[in-house]
């Protein structure tokens, strides 16, 4: 897929919430680049950033070819603590540059009160900053939704390339989805998978079965044919080749619509109660 910058980002992307540092994230990195993945998403939060770092290393694909992206964590907020945090993200994954640098979650209104907006301003402006020093690439949001994003667009000197958001089959944030477009800011999909949930949905599965592909191929391929990014994770071998093989075959229009039909349910927290 092609950023609002020039820049193309390698679709479906490679996740690792929740993967344990060690040696198994970076095996599940090393098996993820061999399936075909030349995209990988982490974050400081998740605590695995000098695992995925090895992984990379020892994946023998050159750094030039492979597409990484990390956030910044609620606790560094602001002006100056994002951009030590970018320092220390790199210097964890042993990175010269970040392809995509995204504000994990935005300061909201319950926790901040009225200075919420002036919070996401100064990180943005540090995250602008990190794009005119050359150590990342591209910069974007994540879990942010029009009431938190117009205020930083009203602002912006560089537009974010990218919202990473909640999205499956149940959660199409259409608001989100309609005010990223408009704007050209590329759609990732987190927890594209609904957690495992959706792989038994029975609509899902029917359809699955008529292709002769998995559930969790199907949701992939929902997410790409309406435009959006999807970032599955999963640090068995087998599961992370069956996620990255999502082409050669195409849902019909009334297939997607059985999909964007499945009832409404959120597994993550909202951004607007969000108390971390």
């Amino acid at each position: 897929m092609k950023l609002n910058n020039g820049y193309d980002i390698p679709s479906p992307g490679f996740g690792t919430f929740k993967t344990p540092d060690g040696e198994v994230c970076v095996e599940s990195v090393v098996e993820a680049v061999k399936a075909g993945y030349r995209h990988i998403d982490t974050a400081a939060v998740y605590g695995n950033e000098c695992s995925v770092g090895e992984g990379i290393r020892q994946c023998g694909i050159a750094r030039s070819e492979l597409f990484v992206t990390s956030k910044v964590w609620n606790t560094e907020r602001g002006y100056d603590k994002t951009l030590r945090a970018c320092e220390k993200s790199l210097s964890d994954l042993g990175l010269d540059y970040l392809d995509l640098y995204l504000i994990h979650w935005p300061a909201n209104e319950m926790q901040f009160g009225d200075k919420a907006a002036a919070i996401n301003a100064d990180t943005w402006r540090a995250m602008e900053r990190l794009v005119d020093e050359k150590v990342v690439r591209s910069i974007g949001l994540s879990n942010f939704y029009p009431n938190h994003m117009e205020p930083v667009l009203a602002g912006a000197n560089i537009l974010p390339a990218a919202d990473q958001v909640e999205y499956h089959p149940g959660l199409l944030q259409k608001e989100t989805v309609e005010l990223c477009r408009k704007h050209g800011i590329l759609v990732e999909a987190w927890s594209s998978l609904g957690r495992g949930k959706l792989l038994d949905e029975a609509h899902i599965a029917s359809i699955a079965e008529r292709h002769g592909k998995t559930s969790a191929q199907v949701i992939q391929r929902w997410c790409i044919q309406h435009g959006v990014l999807p970032l599955a994770k999963s640090v068995h071998a087998e599961r992370i080749r069956e996620n990255f093989d999502v082409n050669g075959f195409e849902l019909s229009e009334s297939e997607m619509a059985e999909i964007d039909s499945v009832p409404d349910f959120r597994y993550g927290s909202h951004p607007d109660t969000a108390a971390f």
